[in-house]
């Protein structure tokens, strides 16, 4: 992947140019990210409204949580710090 866009995802990725369904995808992260239980059905259908189907929107819900997941425990044991 380009460097310059890898700077521009981790900085902002609403300013990035990615696809509309990328940003679609990210939003989606974001938001399970930031308080899953703020997840509805909506955020369901513009994922498929994007182009996901249930297989890839499970991949996706799937992998950002473990990510989610997996920081926050080599968080709280201080995995990486000096």
């Amino acid at each position: 992947m380009d460097k310059g866009l890898v700077e521009t995802l981790e900085k902002d990725y609403a300013t990035a140019p990615i696809s509309a369904q990328d940003r679609v995808m990210l939003d989606y992260v974001i938001k399970l990210t930031k308080d899953a239980t703020k997840v509805w059905k909506d955020d369901i259908e513009g994922l498929r409204k994007a182009g996901f189907d249930d297989r890839g929107i499970l991949q996706i819900t799937l992998i950002a949580s473990w990510f989610n997941y997996i920081n926050r425990v080599a968080d709280a044991l201080g995995v990486g710090r000096e």
